[in-house]
């Protein structure tokens, strides 16, 4: 007990030796449950599509509700979970998510499709910041890396899940909306159970500034944040694009609208970008975020031959390539966060690394979208690939220029 009490560390941090290892995971755990949710509606958007009778642009303003939902919850949640815990962000963000199940399963318009989106964005950017830091408090100031990777692998896990579950119960189960977001709402209350008996404690009372501003860092901290902002945002954009116009580029490319299919695609580029993490951990930072780049930068060749030649593994090339930059864009955007910010600070570090990523990728996917309306998803899709290609360089040369600049000292 001598180590617990002489111990420094962080409001709100739990102590390493007291917490086992499988609270860990535990905690990971409505991460997942909560982007399970994120992405579950991908594959029924065709089904929507056919019911409600609206078109690409409007899917991806469907798609962009819940980017606005997310940014706006991020304005308030991470300060908000710094000062008043995690608990009390995390349970009414799981109430949320339940709240947009229902909405979802009895969807009748297009109008109800944009008020459960912008649930789930609210509720997902509470569990980035509230949930993310989490992880890491239970870890303890010893297993902060191991956080920062099932901090990481937990978000792009569920994300993957969704659409892979949604896909699978609407093509083989009745009422498919019913029965997606039912299954769905039981994850979520799974989720509850958890941190209800989650092992953080309160931070003590503290914090300065408004309770509703953009998210930042600490000062010292600006560098690792702009580092990962260059590569998480390209990474999570091209994603971002794959989930709101992939199942049109597959019913274009394979003329099927089935909902198993676009399903896997969004599952396949999630677990790509779970694997890639497990595969780089012990890498450096910076190394894991210029890998990143380059992934994010090949997919869109990848996406720009697909939709010139028709070819389907070049589709599916360019979503696993897209995950893999995600991936390693966010964990390593993560993981210099959780090595220079002190715990006290990290919910809100975490939500600003989520805002700089999650902003574009509600822009330029609507913008491509409304393109391909316009001059036909081929012309929009390579404007896009090329727009999100020259940052995904831009963010590489950002990241080699400081590495440089480092062995310099």
């Amino acid at each position: 007990m001598t180590e617990t009490t002489t111990e420094v560390r962080a409001p709100g941090a739990a102590p390493a030796g007291e917490v086992p290892a499988r609270w860990i995971w535990l905690a990971a755990w409505p991460v997942t449950a909560v982007f399970v949710l994120s992405n579950a509606a991908t594959p029924l958007y065709v089904l929507w599509q056919r019911e409600m009778g609206f078109g690409r642009g409007t899917l991806t303003v469907v798609f962009a509700c819940y980017i606005a939902g997310l940014l706006g919850s991020l304005l308030v949640s991470g300060v908000l979970s710094d000062r008043i815990g995690r608990k009390p962000v995390l349970l009414p963000a799981l109430g949320l998510a339940l709240a947009a199940c229902l909405v979802f399963a009895t969807a009748g318009g297009v109008a109800a499709l944009v008020v459960a989106r912008l649930c789930t964005g609210i509720a997902v950017g509470a569990v980035v910041s509230a949930g993310m830091a989490a992880v890491t408090d239970v870890a303890g100031p010893a297993r902060r890396r191991l956080a920062a990777l099932l901090a990481s692998c937990a978000m792009v896990f569920g994300a993957g899940l969704g659409p892979l579950l949604a896909g699978v119960l609407s093509e083989t189960l009745p009422a498919p909306t019913v029965t997606v977001f039912g299954v769905e709402a039981v994850l979520l209350g799974t989720a509850v159970a958890v941190v209800l008996r989650m092992p953080v404690r309160r931070p003590a009372a503290g914090g300065t500034g408004a309770w509703v501003r953009v998210p930042g860092v600490p000062r010292g901290a600006g560098r690792p944040l702009a580092l990962g902002i260059a590569v998480f945002a390209p990474g999570i954009t091209a994603t971002s694009f794959v989930l709101s116009l992939g199942p049109s580029l597959l019913s274009d490319l394979l003329g099927t609208d089935s909902r198993m299919v676009s399903g896997a695609l969004a599952f396949a580029m999630f677990l790509s970008a779970t694997g890639v993490q497990f595969a780089v951990r012990r890498l450096d930072r910076r190394t894991v975020l210029l890998a990143g780049a380059g992934a994010t930068a090949l997919g869109m060749l990848a996406l720009v031959t697909a939709v010139h030649t028709g070819s389907v593994p070049a589709l599916g090339a360019a979503a696993l390539l897209g995950g893999a930059g995600q991936g390693m864009g966010q964990l390593g955007g993560l993981s210099l966060l959780n090595s220079t910010v002190p715990t006290a600070r990290l919910a809100e570090a975490n939500a600003a690394l989520n805002v700089g990523g999650y902003l574009p990728a509600g822009l330029l996917p609507v913008t491509a979208g409304y393109l391909s309306d316009g001059v036909g998803l081929t012309t929009g899709a390579t404007a896009f690939a090329t727009v999100l290609t020259a940052a995904a360089v831009a963010g590489g040369g950002l990241v080699l220029l400081e590495r440089r600049s480092t062995a310099r000292r």
